[in-house]
């Protein structure tokens, strides 16, 4: 019991310290456009930060408008492609911009914090990468704001996601993509069944990891591979903080957001589309950054495989086929989400 009361505290420092850190951070950012005052009192934010992501922008828009989404909020931390003036272009993105270490910043997410804790509370919010994209039991036709009515009124405040890397069949650079394409019409791949969850006693999560990064690049050393558990949707409240990327939550209650924790819940995928055909250059030039890992030096082979240039398919690859197909894997759950 003293044990418990003191991870408690030392959790609940940890947070005001992250929250501390965002407002010290938030003088990072510079203004480039805001158009926040567009935000209605029920709109959904989408919150993100990214670099030179100007091919996929056009996609990662018009898949998360057509869920739903109202506004979105970004940070570009020193893109050279184009991407800022496009963002600039929309008239439902608000844009901020800083050179400084993303690394240093948490990953990006004291500044996502200082924005989401300005304009996020309150809200639902969901906070991704441009190279993620969620889906969840039939988003096609049921747009987020049903999946957020049924979460209110079953007062959760947080949905879970599996992100699940997709790849090409074939050399990664041989896969043309252009921008506003589907990433699935070149990305038809994914692995099914190797992934591995144990319960994180620490931040009451799930952990997840396995999976096509795990099969090929981590087979040697399994505990490093990446961790796909996320929670990416969440009615926002000032005193919640992401702790890394979006894995973890303070709170520690808003990690609890699959089926094997609480009957019933449907959690999402979060589609990853890091196997474009620009992967081995970004690589290339992550690899000499070293803003993407704690210690970048365990992901040395990583990168040079994929700048090496990499088939991904095996004989257990698995053609995507929309969400239903997610579900019977076991992927992602319906719960008791009607059909």
């Amino acid at each position: 019991m003293i044990g418990s009361a003191w991870e408690k505290y030392r959790l609940r420092i940890r947070r005001k310290r992250f929250l501390l850190r965002a407002f010290r951070k938030s003088g990072q950012l510079q203004r480039v456009i805001r158009r926040t005052g567009q935000i209605g009192p029920s709109d959904i934010l989408c919150f993100a930060t990214l670099r030179n992501e100007a091919q996929r922008l056009p996609f990662f828009l018009a898949h998360h408008r057509r869920l739903g989404i109202n506004h979105f909020l970004i940070v570009d931390n020193g893109s050279t492609d184009g991407s800022v003036a496009y963002l600039q272009s929309q008239d439902d993105v608000s844009l901020w911009r800083t050179d400084s270490s993303y690394k240093l910043s948490r990953f990006g997410m004291d500044w996502l914090t200082a924005l989401q804790w300005k304009y996020g509370n309150g809200h639902w919010c969901l906070t991704v990468d441009a190279d993620e994209a969620l889906i969840y039991p039939h988003w096609e036709d049921r747009p987020l704001p049903e999946l957020t009515a049924w979460l209110d009124a079953r007062r959760r405040r947080s949905f879970g996601a599996l992100m699940l890397d997709i790849y090409p069949k074939g050399l990664i650079s041989k896969q043309p993509y252009n921008p506003g394409q589907d990433p699935v019409d070149v990305l038809g791949w994914f692995d099914a069944d190797n992934y591995r969850r144990q319960h994180n006693v620490k931040f009451q999560s799930e952990w997840i990891q396995g999976g096509v990064r795990d099969r090929v690049f981590f087979e040697d050393c399994p505990e490093r591979a990446p961790t796909l558990n996320k929670v990416p949707l969440v009615k926002w409240d000032r005193s919640y903080v992401y702790v890394t990327s979006t894995h973890h939550m303070l709170p520690r209650h808003l990690n609890h957001v699959f089926d094997t924790q609480v009957d019933g819940l449907p959690s999402g995928v979060l589609l990853h589309s890091k196997f474009l055909n620009t992967v081995g250059a970004r690589s290339a030039e992550e690899r000499v950054r070293r803003q993407h890992f704690e210690n970048s030096d365990l992901y040395e082979d990583y990168y040079q495989r994929l700048i090496d240039d990499v088939d991904l398919w095996y004989d257990g690859s698995v053609k995507y086929a929309g969400w239903q197909q997610l579900v019977n894997l076991k992927l992602m759950s319906q719960g008791e989400w009607p059909a």
